[in-house]
């Protein structure tokens, strides 16, 4: 029997209506290049580069506003310095710093606002009006309202503050301070410290998961991820990653079952359960390393992640895998649907896909000279 040539056209129609449908992107990946200046685009449903346009001098902080209309990205024209060398032998560039704002549509740099000294990294506020901003050569988070651009307050820390985390159950804010190994608890309303929670380890970033009675620090000298609790904010446990990591990125999922963090120098993203540790939790670990920064890793293995029985910590059995990626992984954030990972690795300049069920690394993305931080828009705003 024959099928009629208006039946065969509706068919033909409909499949490459869903062949195009399956090739659009739901998503975009916004990476900032902290050495080129500027920041990349990647569409989710390709995993290639789109397009990557200037946007100032050490772009590294990056973040989109709650409705995606607008992404946010740190500046800075302080150099690039490792810890403990005199500031006073490198000039910085004051005129540089600021928070750029970037149109999605447009994919270009639209405006720039003076924010502070040396901003860094920052979080937006949980009704998605204000950006929290630690500036690191300041000892201090300015209050920047995202509608304006104008600064709405200054909240005193301790040196060199870095990661920034909103609890998304109350709203306080959390700041890591590298240089003595604390973490500040803020009240957004008060824009007063509420408690501050020495962790050690040079903690260089915090996340929450979704019900906020938790907050998870990365503590890259300690080799270790530092459990708070984030109703009396008071630390519980030092989770112990293997020998060779210098933690730095934290990502949790949708779920709050998993908590993923990037390893710098380990080249790798340890996978973490966190209902064994909210369940078990775990002794409070002595700091390995610390002082020593990222130089320590070249005299470990090569470089390469080891653990044996002697060298692992209480608290590891919570550690459910860990994921090779690219070279010195930083900034990391999940994909719409929570099932790729993608993280930002500064020295092999480009960017890892993770597929987080496969528990591997799909592919990497050359992105721009020095990639730091990552955001993910939605293609539909």
């Amino acid at each position: 029997m024959r099928c009629p040539a208006g039946i065969i056209a509706f068919f033909v129609a409909a499949a490459l209506a869903l062949t195009a449908h399956a090739k659009s992107p739901s998503y975009f990946v916004y990476v900032s290049n902290e050495r080129s200046g500027d920041v990349s685009v990647i569409d989710g449903a390709t995993d290639a580069v789109v397009v990557t346009f200037r946007v100032g001098k050490r772009p590294r902080g990056i973040h989109a506003a709650p409705d995606g209309k607008r992404l946010f990205v740190t500046l800075s024209g302080s150099p690039r310095m490792a810890p403990g060398i005199d500031e006073n032998r490198a000039p910085a560039d004051k005129t540089a710093d600021g928070l750029g704002v970037i149109d999605p549509a447009a994919r270009k740099l639209i405006d720039r606002w003076h924010v502070g000294s040396d901003p860094e990294q920052f979080a937006i506020s949980k009704d998605g009006k204000f950006a929290f901003i630690a500036n690191e050569d300041d000892a201090s988070v300015s209050v920047v309202d995202l509608g304006s651009g104008q600064s709405r307050g200054k909240i005193k820390v301790s040196e060199e503050p870095e990661g920034v985390g909103v609890n998304p159950a109350n709203g306080d804010v959390y700041v890591t301070c590298e240089e003595k190994g604390e973490v500040f608890a803020i009240d957004p309303d008060a824009q007063r410290v509420i408690a501050q929670i020495e962790t050690g380890g040079r903690p260089r970033s915090v996340a929450f998961p979704p019900d906020g009675l938790h907050a998870y620090v990365a503590c890259e000298n300690g080799g270790y991820v530092a459990v708070i609790d984030a109703k009396s904010h008071k630390l519980l446990s030092k989770i112990q990653l293997p020998t060779g990591s210098l933690p730095m990125g934290t990502a949790v999922s949708r779920d709050g079952k998993e908590l993923y963090v990037s390893t710098g120098r380990g080249n790798a993203v340890a996978v973490i359960d966190t209902q064994k540790i909210n369940a078990q939790g775990s002794p409070l670990l002595s700091a390995r390393g610390e002082g020593e920064g990222e130089e320590s890793i070249a005299a470990t293995r090569g470089g390469r992640l080891s653990s044996s029985p002697e060298e692992r910590g209480k608290g590891e059995e919570s550690i459910i895998a860990m994921i090779p990626v690219g070279n010195r992984a930083w900034g990391i954030a999940l994909d719409p649907s929570g099932s790729k990972l993608y993280t930002a690795n500064g020295a092999s300049n480009d960017v890892s896909v993770v597929d987080l069920k496969l528990r591997k690394e799909l592919r990497r993305i050359k992105v721009g000279d020095g990639p730091w931080g990552i955001a993910i828009v939605n293609a539909a705003n």
